[in-house]
């Protein structure tokens, strides 16, 4: 019963994170939510509740509430009050960490001069949280994360390069081809170089800097599936921004059903970086002014002659 009750309340932390926004921004301490990347508590730093749902999580200050990660490794070298979560990674708690609940890992290692308040158990304990119920309320949280970003993005973008938004249209209608072409290259290619560049010694901050920001950039190709769905809905000359919410209506909705969502993402953010790329080559072309014509004029007449 007690492992039950930690659990739900490590969920209800979650959700807490994702509802509401604005009472986390004016709470003390606030909570820590990372979709990609390093959940990092300093120490001497005081935070909520810690969720990662992909990268590290690394605590060497303090948590009041409960430490939950999805995919990644979480390492404890400072003080968790309630419990640690880990669904898929290595749990590591060091010499000096506290953790005053529960530890949920498959993997985990303890150093001798750690301090866990409850117990070590594996993520089976958790019992009904690992089966359809946690799924729920996980995949609820990332649907919601997700789709309020693209929501969000996009608004952004309509209003600071709304002609970009429209050149990203047209690309998407004449150049549907190589659209997918540059899209499947770029979806596929980016991480490959990213990985390649760590692999030198030189191109090791590229390289970091562009998974950092594979996030952002297959957030942009979705964003702009969303841009062109619209616009096929709701066709110029009406309002962009109407155009725009049709479509993140549409990919919303259908993002939410399982399996399905996934490969809409896909396609989706496959198509929409495609159809970036095709649209920002044209404009480059046109950006180019052609050479004017040279202009022959006749020869003068010679003085005197009759006009």
């Amino acid at each position: 019963m007690k492992r039950t009750l930690a659990s739900v309340a490590a969920v209800a932390a979650l959700l807490v994170a994702f509802a509401a926004p604005a009472a986390a921004a004016s709470a003390d301490p606030e909570d820590v939510v990372v979709l990609s990347g390093t959940a990092y508590v300093a120490e001497g730093q005081t935070v909520g509740s810690v969720v990662l749902f992909h990268g590290e999580a690394v605590i060497e200050g303090t948590v009041e509430g409960s430490v939950v990660a999805f995919d990644g490794r979480v390492t404890i070298a400072g003080s968790v009050e309630d419990d640690v979560i880990a669904f898929n990674g290595l749990l590591q708690v060091r010499s000096g960490g506290s953790v005053g609940g529960d530890v949920f890992a498959d993997t985990r290692v303890i150093a001798p001069g750690a301090t866990i308040g409850g117990q070590a158990n594996d993520i089976a304990d958790l019992g009904w949280l690992t089966g359809g119920g946690f799924a729920f309320v996980a995949g609820l949280a990332v649907w919601l994360a997700v789709t309020i970003s693209v929501l969000l993005l996009g608004l952004i973008v309509l209003w600071l390069a709304p002609r970009a938004v429209d050149a990203t249209v047209r690309a998407s209608r004449s150049g549907a081809g190589p659209a997918i072409g540059w899209g499947l290259a770029l979806f596929l290619g980016l991480p490959v170089l990213a990985i390649a560049a760590v692999a030198t010694l030189v191109g090791i901050p590229f390289g970091v800097g562009l998974m950092l920001a594979l996030a952002l950039i297959y957030a942009m190709g979705y964003t702009a599936s969303t841009w062109i769905l619209g616009r096929a809905l709701v066709r110029e000359p009406r309002s962009r921004f109407g155009a725009f919410l049709a479509g993140w209506a549409i990919l919303a909705a259908v993002s939410a059903v399982p399996v399905l969502g996934g490969i809409v993402w896909f396609l989706a953010t496959v198509f929409g970086l495609g159809a970036i790329v095709v649209a920002t080559w044209r404009s480059r072309e046109a950006g180019v002014a052609a050479p004017a014509p040279r202009v022959v004029l006749p020869p003068a007449p010679p003085a005197g002659a009759p006009a």
